[in-house]
């Protein structure tokens, strides 16, 4: 009885292939969402060095250069997207609009989190009454329209970076609340969790080392999908005059004003327009594939 022996890889000319998580991971993306990636990092990267990418200074007025149109030249000055009514760069306009508008949306998002994550938990580990008031006034924010509720706070704190910020991080943080109330719920029966509770351990050493961990997936997803409302709240009180003041440029603010000028210089509203659809389109796009990979029951 011949008993045959595997033969070496040399010999049969097949090797196995070791992928590493992350080089599995970069495969698995479709090549469509590479081309929002880069959109996404593009707008990054404009907002950090803005700066460096902008062309001429975005607040500089030049009245003989008002309202011309995209490749103009102006005494040597070029005006690649052209420039507004008063005769301001529109594209580093852009530039410079796309660091307030991402600033405010990273911050808010952030502040929204962290409020949204501390009484999900909260409300989540402790029962009871806890879980009644907390659930409860979540019931209550949910009911009140979030731009009509943003707007009539900022026009009673008064518009500003920081007022803008303060107010989308403390009326947007009522579903990250739901995501992880409703994630630790399920995680409560586990054994681990009950084993620490037995054992005596700390409840916020609970909360941070076993329930945070297992919802943070969730949370990263929600905060992806939050970034691009926050952009388009921050645009939108902008637009209103509510959000960042003058002379700091905003996209909603561009927005306002060149929509009285539709007909003749469309480029002042069409440009800014054009870059917030893209960055939200993205973040939106981004957040439905994190939220395909990272949610167990769509794997």
């Amino acid at each position: 009885m011949n008993i045959s022996t595997p033969r070496s890889q040399e010999e049969s000319g097949s090797r196995p292939s070791f992928l590493s998580p992350a080089r599995t991971t970069l495969a698995s993306i479709p090549p469509y969402l590479w081309v929002f990636i880069a959109i996404l990092f593009g707008f990054i990267i404009m907002a950090i060095f803005a700066p460096l990418f902008a062309p001429n200074d975005p607040t500089t007025q030049n009245l003989l250069g008002r309202m011309k149109a995209p490749g103009s030249v102006i005494r040597g000055v070029s005006y690649i997207f052209g420039s507004d009514e008063l005769g301001r760069d529109v594209l580093s306009r852009i530039i410079y609009g796309a660091r307030a508008s991402m600033s405010v949306a990273v911050l808010s998002v952030c502040l929204s989190g962290v409020i949204g994550i501390l009484a999900g938990l909260l409300a989540a580990y402790c029962r009871g009454w806890v879980e009644s008031a907390v659930m409860r006034l979540v019931d209550m924010m949910l009911s009140i329209p979030a731009l009509l509720f943003a707007v009539i706070t900022v026009a009673v704190l008064g518009p500003g970076f920081i007022n803008v910020v303060l107010v989308l991080g403390l009326t947007r943080w009522t579903r990250y609340a739901r995501v992880v109330y409703g994630q630790a719920l399920g995680l409560m029966p586990q054994p681990y969790v009950r084993y620490a509770r037995f054992v005596g351990t700390p409840a916020l050493s609970i909360m941070c080392r076993h329930l945070l961990p297992n919802v943070f997936g969730q949370v990263v997803v929600v905060a992806t999908l939050e970034f691009g409302s926050m952009v388009l709240f921050e645009a939108g009180l902008s637009f209103l005059g509510l959000g960042v003041q003058p002379p700091t440029p905003s996209w909603g603010a561009m927005m306002n004003v060149g929509r009285h000028y539709l007909d003749t210089a469309w480029w002042i509203a069409g440009f800014p327009g054009l870059c917030l659809f893209l960055l939200v389109l993205s973040v939106n796009i981004i957040g439905d594939h994190l939220r395909d990979r990272l949610d167990p029951r769509l794997r």
